[in-house]
C-alpha cells in the first residue's frame, strides 16, 4: 500500500514536471532569425529553378516552410533595402534613396525604431553578424540602434574600410574575404549557443554574393557555376550550421527562420554576378530580376510543409509580423512621436502571420517601386505599371535598360515582364495610375535626399595640370 502510494507520488511528480515544462516551452516567446543574401538572384537557388548550384539546405527551408514566389525587396540596391527590412517602412521616408559609403556622413536616422530595438523592448535578445550598411558614425552604428551584440564589416566588401567590427570597435584590419562567409557562421552559432535560454532575435546579413566574390578552399572549384557557384554553396552550408545548432539546442521548432536577397542579381559582373532566371534585369533597376528576390520562411511547429505562396510580400511585411508574433497585440503609437508604431505612425508593412499560419491572406495587393527616391514602377494585384525614366547600365559593354515608354505588365501571365499591354489595356493603366495617386497621397511629402558623398575640392590639381599644361606648349 505505501509502495503503491510512492509510486503515485512519483508519477504525480513526473507529470507535474512535464507539464510545468511543456507549459514553459509553449509559453517562450518564439525566436527569430533573418539571414540575409547580398545581391543573391532569383534564379540562383534550387527551389527557385537554379539547376548548376546546389542548394539543400535552403531548398530543405522551402520543402518544410513556406515559399514565396513574389516577394519583393524594398529597393534595387543595398541600404536603402536593409532600412526597410529593419523599419518596415518605405527608405523615402527619410531620405534613404541610395547607398552610404565609408565616406558618408549619414546614417540610419536616431528616431526611427528598429525591428532590434521593439523586440529588445519585449524581451529579446537581439544580434546582428554581417554586413550592416546604415552608416559606421557611432551614432548609426548597430548598438545605437536596437542591437545587443554586433560582428561584421560595416559596408559592402567592395568599399573602402574593409574592417571587422565587434560591438562599437574595430577588432580587426585584416580581412581574408575567403573566409568571411565561415567566420559570420561561426559567429552566428555562437550568438545562439549563448543565447539559447532566452528569446532572440539573430540577424545574420551576409556580404556574399556582392562582388568581389570569394569562397573558402572548402568550396572553391566544387560547383558547376564557377566561383559564384562555390560561393552560393558556402552559403547553403552557413544556413545549415544555423539550422543544425538550432536543432542541437532544441531550439528549431520555436524559431522562424527567414531566408532572402536584399536585391536581384548584378548583372553587370557576368558570371560572377548571379542569375534572374525568368525575371527581366536585375540589381539597380525595378525591374522584377532587381526586386522580386528569392524567400523562404521555415517555422517548423507552425508552417504547414510544402507551403507555396503566389500572393504579393514584402520584406516591409517582417517588422511588423515578428512582433505580433512576439505578442505585440496592437502596433500603436510610441514616444517619441515620429518613431515607430503602427499604422498611425507610417508603418508601410502589413502583419503576414496569418499568411505564414495558414489562416488567412494579405490584404494588401499594392507595392511602390522606388529608386534613387523617385517612383518607377507600382504593382497592384497581377498587374504592373512601369513608368519612363533614365535609362540603367547593366553590363560593361555599355548596354541599357529599356525605360523610354510607360509599360504595362500582367505578372502572372508574363513573369518575363516581356509583353507591354498599355496600349491594350487602358483602363488598367487607369485604375494602377488612381491607386499610385493614392498612395503619394499617403505618403505625404518626403525629406530631401540624404548626402551620401560629397565631391572633393580638387581645384589645386587641375591649376596644377593646367600651368603644367601651357609650360609644356610653350617653345
Amino acid at each position: 500500500m505505501i509502495k503503491i502510494r510512492y509510486i503515485t507520488l512519483a508519477l504525480s511528480f513526473i507529470l507535474t514536471t512535464a507539464n510545468t515544462l511543456l507549459g514553459q516551452q509553449a509559453a517562450r516567446k518564439p525566436n527569430f532569425v533573418i539571414i540575409l543574401a547580398d545581391d543573391l538572384g532569383y534564379g540562383d537557388i534550387g527551389t527557385f529553378g537554379a539547376t548548376d548550384v546546389r542548394t539543400p539546405n535552403i531548398d530543405r527551408l522551402a520543402t518544410n516552410g513556406l515559399k514565396f514566389t513574389d516577394f519583393y525587396s524594398t529597393s534595387p540596391v543595398c541600404t536603402p533595402t536593409r532600412f526597410g527590412l529593419l523599419t518596415g517602412r518605405y527608405p523615402r521616408r527619410q531620405g534613404i534613396d541610395h547607398v552610404f559609403f565609408p565616406e558618408s556622413f549619414t546614417g540610419i536616422p536616431s528616431q526611427e525604431v528598429t525591428l532590434a530595438e521593439a523586440l529588445k523592448e519585449k524581451g529579446y535578445k537581439t544580434g546582428i553578424v554581417g554586413k550592416w550598411h546604415l552608416g559606421h558614425h557611432r551614432q548609426f552604428l548597430p548598438l545605437q540602434n536596437g542591437f545587443d551584440e554586433y560582428f561584421g564589416i560595416p559596408y559592402s566588401n567592395d568599399m573602402q574600410g574593409v574592417v571587422y567590427l565587434r560591438g562599437n570597435d574595430v577588432e580587426t584590419y585584416k580581412v581574408d574575404q575567403h573566409f568571411t562567409t565561415k567566420t559570420y557562421t561561426e559567429e552566428a552559432i555562437k550568438f545562439i549557443d549563448h543565447h539559447k535560454n532566452e528569446p532572440f532575435f539573430l540577424y545574420l546579413a551576409h556580404n556574399m554574393p556582392h562582388v568581389p566574390i570569394y569562397a573558402s578552399p572548402q568550396f572553391e572549384g566544387k560547383s558547376k557555376r564557377g566561383l559564384y557557384g562555390d560561393v552560393i554553396e558556402e552559403l547553403d552550408w552557413s544556413v545549415g550550421e544555423v539550422v543544425n545548432t538550432l536543432k542541437k539546442n532544441g531550439l528549431d521548432e520555436n524559431t522562424l527562420v527567414v531566408f532572402t536577397s536584399d536585391n536581384g542579381p548584378w548583372l553587370i559582373y557576368d558570371l560572377e554576378g548571379g542569375s534572374g532566371g525568368p525575371l527581366r534585369e536585375g540589381k539597380g533597376t525595378t525591374f522584377e530580376g532587381g526586386q522580386r528576390v528569392p524567400t523562404v520562411f521555415s517555422w517548423p511547429s507552425r508552417i504547414k510543409p510544402g507551403t507555396v505562396n503566389n500572393d504579393l510580400g514584402l520584406q516591409l511585411d517582417i517588422f511588423p509580423t515578428f512582433l505580433k508574433l512576439a505578442g505585440e497585440a496592437t502596433l500603436k503609437p510610441k514616444n517619441p512621436p515620429g518613431r515607430y508604431a503602427g499604422p498611425d505612425a507610417s508603418l508601410d508593412g502589413e502583419d503576414i502571420s496569418a499568411v505564414l499560419l495558414g489562416t488567412g491572406k494579405r490584404k494588401g495587393d499594392e507595392f511602390t517601386y522606388y529608386s534613387n527616391g523617385q517612383i518607377e514602377a507600382f504593382r497592384k494585384g497581377d498587374w504592373k505599371l512601369h513608368l519612363p525614366h533614365a535609362a540603367v547600365t547593366n553590363s560593361l559593354n555599355g548596354q541599357k535598360s529599356t525605360a523610354d515608354e510607360p509599360l504595362l505588365f500582367n505578372l502572372k501571365e508574363d513573369i518575363g515582364e516581356t509583353k507591354n499591354l498599355y496600349a491594350a489595356h487602358p483602363e488598367k493603366v487607369k485604375e494602377l495610375r488612381n491607386a499610385l495617386d493614392a498612395f503619394t497621397q499617403r505618403i505625404g511629402k518626403t525629406p530631401p535626399a540624404l548626402p551620401q558623398r560629397l565631391a572633393a575640392d580638387d581645384s589645386h590639381i587641375k591649376k596644377y595640370q593646367q600651368r603644367h599644361a601651357l609650360s609644356r606648349k610653350q617653345p
